[in-house]
Order: C-alpha cells, then structure tokens, then sequence
C-alpha cells in the first residue's frame, strides 16, 4: 500500500504540474499533504507523542530545514554570479580561453568557458551572460553556430547539474548527508568528460549536419564586446570565482589529513563551510571586481539587491521540495522503501537516475527532479552501507538532465536564441542534455568501484 501511495504521488505531481499546470512548488506542498493522509499522518502534532508530528509541522520542517542552510548558500552565490558579470569577468575569461585555443579549437575553448563561468552562476543567466560571446565568434569565424554554441550550453548545463553549489545540487548534497568538497571533486572528474563529450565532440558531429547563422535581429540587439583593457584581469577572475570552490576542497583535505581535535582542522572546516567560503568569496568579489574597476558603494549595493528577486521562486521549489521529502520520511514511507531495496539489492545510484530521469521527462524541472528523486532514495542509501553519498547527489543530478523537450524552458531558451525549428532544436539541445546524462552515469558508475 506504502509503494502504490509513493506511485499515486509522483504521478499526481507531475499531473498537477503538466495537465494543471500548477506552479511546482504549489504542486509539491499539495502533493506533500496528499501523501500525509493517505499514510495516516496525525493532521498535528500530539504534544504526548512528539516522535509523530503531525502533516503541517512535517512540511514546516522539511522546508525550514532545508532553506535554513540553502537560502544563505544561494543569496551569497547570485551576489557572487552578479558580480562576475557586470565587471566583465567572465568576458575576460571567455576572451583569454578562445585567444589560448585558438581559431580551429574555439568550440573546446567554449566549453571550458561554460564550465568556468557555470560555476558561480545559474545557468540561465550564464547563457544569456555568455551567448554574445557565441554571436560575435561565429560572425569573426564564419565557423556554424551550432559547433559554437552547442560546447557553451554543455558546459554551463553540466555544472548546473552536477557541480554544488549550484541549488539544486547543494539540497541534495543536504538530503544524502554528503560532503561537500567530495562532491565537488568527484563533479569535476565525471563532469569534465561528459563535457567534452556533449560539447566539442558532439558539437563537431552536428555542426557538420546543421550550419545555423547568427540570428540578425539578435545579433542587433547584442552589444560587441568590450575592449579587453576595461576588463579585470584573467587571474584575479578565476580567482575570485574559484575561491570557494578552493576553500571547501581544502576543508575536505583536512578531514581525510588532520587531527579532529586539532585547532588547524576546526579553521579549515569553518573556512572551508559552504556559508563560509562563499561570503568570504562574495565580499572578495566587491573588492577584486567592484571597488577595484571603479565601482563604488553605490552601484554594488544595487547590484547585490536587484540579483536576488529572481532566485524566490527557486528557493520556494527547493524548500518544497524539501518538504515533500520530510513527509516521506516521516510517514514511515522512506523506512518502507529502503528495506525492501534492502532486500532486493538495488543499486542506489541506478535508483536515483532513473527516478530522477523519469521525473525529468515527464515536468521539463531539473530541480523537482533531482529534489524528488533524492527525498525518495535518501532513505534507501541510508540503509544500504557502502553506497557514496556524493556519487548519489551526482547520480540524481545527471539523471535530472535528460531529454529536455517541449516542456522544459530551457528547450525554448536555446531555440529562439539559435533561430532552430524544434526538430532542429531536439537534434542539439534535446541531443546534449541526453548524451550529458547517459555519460555522466557511464562515469559515475566507473568511479563507484574506486570509491
């Protein structure tokens, strides 16, 4: 009865969000007190038996829970993001890479911008951020603006997938109970070649079958580049955009090299805490790329505040998500599901994916996805020892990836940016996002028998 209730769940999530078309998190709390008195849930809590709380305060605690570490982590990371992007920092490390590469190599040098920049910001605004980048080196090169374009978006939706502390991400490394820096280590090893095998390799195969020119009426509206001199150096960008990525590596290293008791180890764990490194990172950025390239308190201030507005209703999808996962738990259903995976021998990770890619498919939400896929298989991965908790947070992220289609907004995004059809559109990006989530697990599992 448990698992067809789970069942009935998902399926009413994703009718409420694709038939009704509910905002997801409106969806997600529904379906949370849905699932609550199907389980037979006390409607509240029995102050004589606080172990059992009842459906409101279940839902309370899962979304307090999981915003009272994200939503700091998010704020500090859009700051970071709006820096980086009004300095013209990651103008910089755009122009830097493609001068290294070279002309024939521009479609490498793409990618590893995307997967630079992607790292300190969504992948929305990356896309924007960078896509006249794209127009200007297609119209210098005459070189197809699929080969160009297709390596960017796979860089930026790898990292947007896979690598904390992007949100999504960064709530299921909280709901596996994983370690940060691990997991941004273990990201980088398996994102990097589902990158490269999604961007420069399969960008050089499509690019070959589908020659798209800049789109006039966007190419008018996007400004050239700026002369390199106004831009911030390529060292203090990278720096800056790396320094908490740096911070929470260098804590992972203490924990496997210091003593615990250690006063070393306590300050490296506190630097290297995810709230930590990115407000160290953030305040860094308003003296590296603000006050430095001539910007004053002013203009920062407003930076910082308009930045912020458009990440509440992705804080709300997280939270919500992180409600319906307390009710799983809490009703009993997450101890149901683990024991009978359990016995069955399930792999986890394989769990995850699918659950995830499943979801993916039917909502076009890479973040209800991953946020239902870990709710479900946390508790499962919990009681089956062995299993990497930051192979698990990957494997949901790649999972939440695949076959983007008409439903997803990212689908749109590339299509009226890149002037396609929608067959055209489902032969690229539909293509990338799927090869990125078929390769990302390949690599995931490879790493799974070292780890």
């Amino acid at each position: 009865m448990l698992l067809l209730i789970v069942f009935a769940a998902i399926v009413a999530l994703l009718l409420l969000i694709t038939v009704a078309k509910l905002n997801p998190f409106v969806a997600l709390i529904i379906t949370a007190v849905g699932v609550g008195l199907a389980t037979g849930m006390p409607l509240v809590t029995d102050p004589a038996a606080p172990d059992h709380p009842g459906i409101i305060d279940s839902i309370k605690a899962g979304m307090g829970n999981t915003l009272g570490f994200l939503a700091i982590v998010l704020g500090l990371g859009t700051m970071l993001g709006k820096m980086m992007a009004e300095s013209g920092g990651a103008e910089r490390i755009a122009q830097t890479l493609i001068n290294r590469f070279g002309q024939k190599n521009v479609h490498w040098a793409m990618m590893f911008v995307g997967f630079i920049v992607g790292i300190s910001v969504f992948f929305q605004v990356g896309f924007v951020l960078l896509i006249p980048l794209a127009f200007t080196i297609a119209r210098q090169t005459g070189v197809s603006l699929v080969k160009i374009g297709v390596p960017l978006v796979a860089g930026l939706s790898v990292v947007h997938g896979l690598v904390p502390p992007h949100p999504a991400a960064m709530a299921a490394v909280g709901i596996f109970k994983a370690d940060v820096g691990k997991t941004i280590l273990y990201s980088i090893i398996v994102g990097l070649p589902t990158a490269i095998l999604a961007g420069p390799v399969y960008a050089s195969w499509i690019g070959k079958r589908i020659h798209k020119d800049v789109p006039k009426e966007l190419a008018e509206q996007m400004s050239a580049p700026k002369d390199l001199k106004e831009l911030p150096s390529f060292f203090n960008t990278i720096f800056t955009v790396l320094l908490p990525v740096i911070l929470m590596l260098i804590a992972s290293i203490a924990e496997i090299q210091l003593d615990k008791a250690s006063f070393g180890y306590k300050a490296l764990k506190f630097l290297g805490d995810p709230v930590v490194a990115l407000l160290i990172a953030t305040v860094f950025s308003f003296f590296s790329l603000g006050f430095s390239r001539g910007m004053n308190r002013e203009k920062i201030l407003k930076f910082t505040n308009d930045c912020l507005a458009p990440t509440a209703s992705i804080l709300l999808v997280i939270g919500a998500g992180g409600a319906f996962n307390k009710v799983l738990l809490d009703s009993g259903i997450g101890t149901y599901i683990a024991d009978l995976a359990k016995e069955s021998h399930m792999s986890p990770i394989l769990l995850g994916w699918g659950i995830a890619a499943m979801i993916r498919v039917a909502t076009g939400s890479a973040t209800v996805s991953m946020m239902t896929a870990a709710g479900i298989v946390a508790p499962i991965a919990a009681a089956m020892p062995g299993t990497s908790a930051e192979l698990l947070v990957l494997a949901t992220g790649a999972g939440s990836l695949i076959l983007s289609h008409v439903n997803d907004a990212g689908f749109w995004m590339f299509k009226e940016y890149f002037g396609m059809s929608v067959k055209e559109t489902l032969m690229t990006w539909t293509a990338l996002e799927t090869i990125i989530a078929t390769a990302a697990l390949v690599f995931i599992l490879i790493l799974n028998v070292f780890v």
